[in-house]
C-alpha cells in the first residue's frame, strides 16, 4: 500500500468516525440516530484547502499543513480558484495572493460544530450548533459524495446543496459572535455512506457574501470549506 493510499484510507476513516451511529438502521432508510462532530482539514491531518498563508521569503500564498501551521499567521484567499486536493501533501502552493481575510489561521481553525441527525420512517431532521465561525459570515451546507477509498489522483467530490436543489435551504448566517444554529427537516432521509461511496456534510463560508444556488462557488477564491463530517455506512454492508 502506497503512502498516498494509506493517507486516503486514514482520511476516510477519520471523517466517517465523526458521525457515530447510536441506533442501527433496520433498512436503507430505516430508523437511525447519529451524533455529528464536524472537523476542519487540519484536524483531519490534511492540508488546509481553502484559506492560505504567506511563507517568509516565498511568493504567493500557501496551504497550511498540520505540522507547519502558525496560528498567528494572517489568512488570505487566492486570486484564482484552487481545486481541492486534500490527499496530496505536495499540493500546497504557491498560489496567487488574493484578499486579506482579516483573521488569523487560529481564528479560522477555532470553529466547531456539534449536533445530531435522525431518520425515522423516511423523514430526517438535522440539528447542528456551530461556534467560532466567521462573525456575520454567510455560509452554505453541502451534502458531498466521494469515492471510497478516494481516487489517486483525486478527482474531487460531488457536491449537492443541502435540501432543495436550488440551494435555497442550504444558506445560513453566523451571528456577530460567530455562532449559528442549523436545523432542517428533510424527506427522504440523507443517503449514508456505502461500500464504494463516502457521504458527508460540509459547510462553506462565502468570503464575498454571495451564494451560488446549486453551485458552491469557486474554492479558495470566494468559497471556503470550513468544517465537514463524514456519515457512517448504512447497515447491512
Amino acid at each position: 500500500m502506497t503512502f498516498m493510499h494509506k493517507l486516503m484510507t486514514a482520511y476516510v476513516a477519520l471523517a466517517i468516525a465523526g458521525g457515530a451511529a447510536h441506533a442501527s438502521e433496520t433498512a436503507y432508510d430505516g430508523p437511525v440516530e447519529i451524533e455529528l462532530t464536524f472537523v476542519d482539514h487540519i484536524g483531519a491531518e490534511m492540508t488546509e484547502q481553502d484559506v492560505f498563508v504567506r511563507r517568509e521569503g516565498q511568493p504567493g500564498v500557501w496551504r497550511a499543513t498540520p505540522g507547519g501551521r502558525d496560528l498567528g499567521a494572517p489568512v488570505f484567499t487566492s486570486a484564482e480558484p484552487v481545486p481541492h486536493d486534500p490527499f496530496d501533501p505536495m499540493a500546497v502552493g504557491p498560489y496567487p495572493i488574493g484578499q486579506d481575510l482579516g483573521m488569523t489561521l487560529g481564528d479560522w481553525l477555532g470553529a466547531e460544530g456539534h449536533g445530531s441527525y435522525a431518520c425515522v420512517d423516511g423523514e430526517g431532521e438535522i440539528d447542528i450548533t456551530f461556534t467560532g465561525l466567521v462573525p456575520d459570515g454567510v455560509y452554505t451546507m453541502w451534502n458531498f459524495y466521494m469515492a471510497s477509498p478516494p481516487t489517486d489522483p483525486f478527482i474531487g467530490t460531488y457536491d449537492l446543496p443541502f435540501g432543495n436543489r436550488d440551494g435555497s435551504e442550504s444558506v445560513f448566517q453566523a451571528d456577530a459572535s460567530g455562532n449559528a444554529h442549523f436545523v432542517r427537516s428533510m424527506a427522504p432521509c440523507l443517503q449514508l455512506s456505502g461500500e464504494h461511496l463516502m457521504a458527508g456534510l460540509a459547510i462553506a463560508w462565502h468570503s464575498d457574501g454571495e451564494t451560488y444556488g446549486a453551485l458552491p462557488g469557486d474554492f479558495g477564491y470566494n468559497s471556503h470549506v470550513h468544517l465537514f463530517v463524514g456519515l457512517p455506512q448504512r447497515s447491512g454492508l
